[in-house]
């Protein structure tokens, strides 16, 4: 265990190596800009708290000990590993290398974030990225995360908050559901219709409509109930009724035509609603390796977004 007394002794070893490898007193004093008795003191305390002998000091020469040399030896091994860290340190700032941990929502990493990874880890073969299915809020610092991707329209206050886009909600239902049950005009129409909802909370299926000056929840049923995207919109194409989605999930389905919109002209609020956000903890002492990730997603992602 480190202890005050050592401590307090790392300046003077260091001075004790320099003063060896210049050979004398006067040229290692002028390296550390201090006087030559200035630094003949500072070796003196150095050989009382260690009670050894470090020179033999001559009006000619200066030669070191026996035991002077093994001091020598193991300051210069502490000096070595002090360079080391202060290599890593230099390279954690300036070198794209080390893990990143990621966390983000189901659906976003499936329909948004997944085709990024490879070019990202083959542009910057140093890194390791670690990525986290995390659905719902959570405490990205707590939780040992170094960047979140949130849907939210109440992103963290206490974490730095890059918008990439907007994020609607929207319902959709496929052709022949809609052929056999009919298109819903009004959003208390849903309660005649079987809906797919997240199932992960009490209020899943209470779906806010706004339109204008309008407003209103409506409470939902349906057969069918899951938390995974790409398995609810499975069974909307399958006709098991009307499934809500993230505009970055359905978008492609609508274009190709496998489902259709349903009460396009209303907005849907949640807690899943509002801004895709890049959420980390604010520092000024940023690893490179978090810079350029996060450079490279503010970068590409929002062009995918509004494709």
């Amino acid at each position: 265990m480190f202890n005050h007394k050592l401590i307090s002794l790392l300046p003077d070893l260091a001075s004790y190596i320099l003063v060896v490898n210049e050979g004398s007193f006067t040229a290692a004093a002028k390296k550390l800009g201090v006087t030559p008795s200035a630094l003949s003191k500072t070796i003196t305390r150095l050989e009382s708290a260690l009670s050894v002998k470090l020179f033999e000091r001559t009006t000619r020469k200066l030669v070191i000990t026996q035991a002077g040399r093994k001091v020598y030896d193991q300051s210069v091994l502490m000096i070595n590993a002090a360079q080391q860290a202060v290599d890593v340190s230099h390279s954690d700032h300036t070198e794209p290398s080390g893990s990143i941990t990621v966390a983000a929502p189901e659906a976003f990493l499936n329909s948004v974030l997944q085709p990024f990874i490879a070019p990202f880890l083959q542009q910057y073969p140093e890194i390791q990225l670690k990525v986290r299915a995390i659905d719902g809020d959570f405490d990205l610092l707590n939780m040992g995360i170094d960047v979140a991707f949130k849907l939210t329209d109440k992103p963290d206050e206490n974490l730095v908050m890059k918008e990439l886009g907007p994020t609607n909600l929207v319902l959709c239902a496929s052709p022949d559901y809609i052929n056999d049950n009919g298109l819903p005009a009004f959003p208390e129409e849903l309660q005649r219709h079987d809906c797919l909802y997240l199932a992960e909370t009490d209020r899943d299926n209470v779906w806010d409509f706004f339109k204008d000056d309008e407003f209103h929840t409506v409470k939902v049923s349906g057969r069918y109930a899951i938390n995974h995207s790409q398995m609810r919109l499975h069974g909307v194409k399958q006709g098991l009724g009307i499934g809500i989605f993230h505009d970055f999930v359905i978008k492609e389905a609508i274009n190709e035509g496998s489902v259709v919109a349903v009460l396009s002209d209303w907005t849907i609020k949640s807690n899943y609603h509002g801004a895709i956000a890049l959420q980390y903890a604010q520092t000024k002492y940023m690893p490179a390796r978090l810079r350029v990730f996060i450079d490279y997603v503010t970068r590409e992602l929002p062009a995918k977004l509004s494709n």
